[in-house]
């Protein structure tokens, strides 16, 4: 697949592409894939350019060197730190801000994103995890939020981390600066799946993407679009709203196909032939 990012050489990123699938590599391994502005400036590009992209079905989110991330790069904030103030622009906040930029980038995409949780899931890199629509751990994944015991506060991270798995659980693991491996992850609602080997990891990986290829493409940008407005539109509206995606569905190429592909009792054209 040729990627289009018009901004940006993608350097601290590597992808490949298989059956309408994305594979994206966080690939800075020996800082545990830190995110660094550049990282950042490429993940921003990426999701852009494929927003509507409908021929890639999901994207896979993964680490290099069997580490997820371990959040934000120390030096980048160090220099943020002694970059002037000028006309009322913190550098410290433009920084911070951007990566909610991206987080909330990768929360709406339109495909299915799936994270590859293994080694360091720290910091931004848990932000990260609370925005795929399937997480799948290592049961020895090291997650939590270091931020607090640096001295300030996971910002960008925290309105995804309540979303995930509420209030109460998001405030104790903050305080805390708690660390925990995949089981808890999962008990908490983190992630979805949790494997103890790489074999069995990369066969959660191949299923989940095997049901996702069943799924038309449209119809999941749909339902992710209705799904993420859950609380911050009023229900009426909403509905109303979900109604009309829902005609504009079965009126559309997806919606014929997915119908006359029952009534005929085979696949639709969407489907893996696999």
């Amino acid at each position: 697949m040729a990627l289009d990012l018009p901004e940006t050489k993608a350097v601290q990123l590597r992808f490949d592409e298989a059956q309408g699938v994305l594979f994206v590599t966080l690939a800075r391994p020996a800082v545990k894939n830190a995110m660094s502005r550049e990282m950042m400036q490429e993940l921003e590009a990426v999701f852009d350019g494929l927003h509507e992209r409908r021929d890639v079905r999901a994207i896979v989110l993964r680490g290099e060197g069997g580490n997820f991330c371990a959040g934000g790069d120390i030096k980048d904030m160090a220099a943020a730190r002694g970059a002037p103030v000028e006309a009322g622009a913190d550098p410290i906040a433009a920084y911070n801000r951007r990566f909610g930029s991206v987080i909330a980038k990768i929360d709406h995409a339109p495909q299915a994103v799936v994270a590859i949780l293994e080694g360091a899931v720290l910091g931004g890199g848990f932000g990260l995890a609370c925005v795929a629509d399937v997480a799948i751990a290592t049961s020895d994944a090291e997650f939590g939020l270091p931020e607090t015991g640096l001295g300030v506060p996971p910002a960008q991270i925290a309105p995804f981390l309540v979303r995930r798995i509420g209030v109460s659980q998001a405030i104790r693991l903050a305080v805390t600066g708690a660390r925990f491996a995949g089981s808890t992850a999962l008990a908490l609602g983190v992630c979805h799946i949790v494997v103890q080997d790489s074999v069995a990891l990369e066969r959660e990986l191949a299923n989940a993407l095997a049901q996702i290829r069943r799924c038309a493409p449209g119809a999941i940008a749909a339902t992710k679009h209705i799904m993420l407005k859950v609380g911050s539109v009023e229900l009426g509206a909403l509905l109303d709203e979900a109604a009309g995606l829902f005609a504009e569905a079965a009126r559309g190429p997806e919606g014929m196909e997915g119908m006359m592909a029952f009534l005929g009792k085979r696949k639709p054209s969407w489907a893996d032939p696999g």
